[in-house]
C-alpha cells in the first residue's frame, strides 16, 4: 500500500525532469535583480539622479517619501518573487502537490508578459499533474 505522503511513482520523462532548475534558474534571476535594486537604493549617486529626474518629471511630493515608496514596492516585488520561485523548485524537485501547485502560480503570472505561456500548458497537460499526485 502506498503512503499517501508519497507522490505516486510515475516514470519522469522529458521536461518534466528539467522543470524545477526552470524555476530555480527564475529564482536565481530575480535574486540578481533584487541584489541589483538594493545597490541602487543603496547609492545616495542613484537617488539623487533618480530625484532630479522625479523633479523633471513633475513630482512636487516629498522627494525621500517618494523614493522610500517606489524602492519598497521594487524590493518587495522581486523577494516574493525569488521566494516564489525557490518554493516552486523545491516543491517540483520532491515532487509535492504544493510545488506544482506554486509552480502555476508562477507561470501564471509570467503568462502575463506572454514568456510563462509554454511552461503553464505544460504544467496544466494530465500527465504533469499526475506526476505531481494532482489529479
Amino acid at each position: 500500500m502506498r503512503d499517501p505522503r508519497q507522490p505516486p511513482a510515475t516514470h519522469v520523462a522529458g521536461f518534466v525532469r528539467w522543470l524545477p532548475y526552470l524555476f530555480a534558474a527564475g529564482a536565481v534571476y530575480w535574486l540578481v535583480r533584487l541584489a541589483q535594486d538594493a545597490a541602487q537604493a543603496a547609492a545616495p549617486v542613484y537617488r539623487s539622479q533618480l530625484g532630479q529626474q522625479l523633479v523633471k518629471a513633475g513630482i512636487t511630493h516629498d522627494l525621500t517619501q517618494v523614493l522610500v515608496v517606489y524602492f519598497a514596492i521594487i524590493l518587495i516585488f522581486e523577494l516574493t518573487a525569488a521566494a516564489l520561485h525557490g518554493t516552486a523548485y523545491y516543491g517540483l524537485r520532491s515532487r509535492r502537490p504544493w510545488g506544482w501547485i506554486v509552480a502555476v502560480i508562477v507561470a501564471g503570472a509570467w503568462s502575463l508578459i506572454l514568456v510563462g505561456i509554454p511552461i503553464f500548458v505544460f504544467l496544466l497537460r494530465r500527465k504533469t499533474r499526475q506526476v505531481y499526485g494532482i489529479q
